[in-house]
């Protein structure tokens, strides 16, 4: 009998696909992480994989990777990734994984029969017509000593999405692309190197003069907006500085690769490894870690390629940062497909995806998310992976959070455009008389949050 290994961190996914295999007459056995899944694998060696390309602790590109590299412990299976996105650079990214093929869920029972073809030999994967291609250790910073242990502040120094976009037009809300620093009972975190980081070296370099600094900077994609202004960054060229970055992997390379890439001859006349602060990078695995006494939550998001959101609860309320989301439903249901429109199963599964990012930022002090579009902009930039000022608003109160700051501003916006968005947001919020606090992101804000009442 032929085995089957599902992983996926969702048990409604895993039984249902589990009762289907079964019924085709593959004996079944079950991850609900990566890791568990990849120790699975080379254990037993199942003749079939159906992993989940987020799945924790080790993704689905993590895992092809891994068993695809031990052929002399793991034999040829087919491995096939499961999204939930179904995004065309995803697609290209299991190619180069070494996926054999990819499946939007949720998966229904058609789905499945066509996979099964594929196996005995009487069907082609979809994605046979694309072309193939041919880490440090982890080290905790420690606190800064000259951040005050119970301050809590985050101040924004990059609120663009996709490019920098300087000049007249842009100057209230600032052109420099992700990038937020947190300081938190005692803690400099830094979310994301987009452009907006330079600014930010520079101003502790002024603020803290010449006093050794630990620091953590949580990625959390590499696209180039969310890290290329890491090789500006005048805190890492400080050898008295501890620089602690942290991020998961992407299809094709491992994070410190990718990081260090960019600064290869000739993008860039300084290597990575010549850096002379103390930098250290850590593949993250755990959903759930600290950073000092601030503890860290991550969360998948719903956007091309391997994006997390972060949430820290610190000792003022929770910080949540969703920089780059398109909510499930709405991606689900303006696909153009009537078949995906009508299905109960779409509808269920786009729920419950939503409810579970709902239940991630719930009762936030401070959530950032992305709102790159107004609704007609939306309609038009499908699948793009990213959201809409309405669906943000609606997320915000249906979470109960106390402060919403639209972020992520598309590069063809103006300021005019962003206050526009910002005063949308507010009037949406009065008509559904909720008590929100809603505004637009720009580069210098400074917002200070007030310690929980003990």
């Amino acid at each position: 009998m032929n085995t089957a290994l599902l992983i996926d961190e969702d048990q409604v996914v895993r039984e249902s696909l589990a009762r289907w295999l079964r019924q085709a007459g593959f004996a079944v056995i079950e991850a609900a992480d990566g890791e568990a899944g990849l120790d699975l694998a080379l254990e037993r060696k199942p003749d079939l994989i159906l992993c989940d390309q987020l799945a924790p602790r080790c993704n689905g590109f993590q895992l092809c990777r891994n068993l695809r590299a031990r052929t002399d412990l793991f034999p040829r299976a087919l491995i096939i990734l499961t999204t939930s996105g179904g995004f065309g650079v995803d697609r290209h990214g299991a190619v180069e994984a070494g996926a054999d093929d990819y499946v939007v869920k949720p998966i229904l029972e058609h789905d499945l029969a066509r996979l099964v073809d594929v196996f005995r030999g009487h069907g082609e994967t979809t994605l046979s017509t694309l072309p193939r291609a041919a880490k440090r250790g982890p080290a905790a910073p420690g606190p800064s000593p000259a951040v005050p242990p119970d301050l809590v502040s985050v101040r924004f120094w990059g609120v663009r999405g996709s490019l920098p976009t300087p000049g007249p037009a842009t100057v209230h809300y600032g052109g420099n692309t992700s990038c937020i620093e947190v300081r938190a009972d005692g803690e400099i975190i830094i979310l994301d190197a987009g452009t907006g980081i330079r600014g930010l070296g520079l101003n502790l370099a002024k603020e803290f003069k010449g006093i050794p600094l630990s620091m953590t900077l949580l990625i959390s994609h590499t696209h180039w907006d969310h890290i290329q202004g890491l090789p500006f960054f005048d805190a890492a060229y400080n050898p008295a500085n501890k620089l602690r970055i942290l991020g998961y992997e992407g299809a094709q390379a491992g994070l410190h690769t990718v990081l260090s890439s960019q600064m290869e001859s000739p993008y860039f006349p300084v290597g990575f490894q010549q850096l002379p602060g103390h930098i250290t990078i850590e593949e993250l695995k755990d959903s759930t870690f600290s950073i000092g006494p601030v503890e860290v939550k991550t969360m998948f998001l719903n956007h091309p390629g391997v994006c997390v959101g972060y949430r820290l609860n610190t000792s003022a309320g929770a910080i949540a940062y969703l920089p780059d989301n398109e909510p499930y439903q709405r991606y689900k249901f303006h696909t153009g497909q009537p078949e995906v429109a009508s299905s109960t199963e779409f509808l269920q599964y786009g729920r419950r995806m939503d409810e579970r990012l709902t239940d991630f930022v719930r009762g936030a002090e401070l959530l950032i998310l992305d709102s790159q579009y107004d609704l007609t902009e939306y309609q038009t930039r499908v699948g793009w992976g990213h959201g809409c000022v309405d669906d943000a608003v609606a997320l915000a109160t249906n979470a109960d959070v106390k402060r919403l700051y639209l972020f992520h501003h598309d590069p063809s916006h103006n300021d005019e455009k962003v206050t526009q968005m910002a005063e949308w947001g507010r009037t949406f919020v009065a008509t559904l008389n909720e008590p929100l606090q809603v505004d637009a992101a720009r580069e210098g804000l400074e917002v200070v949050l007030k310690p929980a009442v003990k």
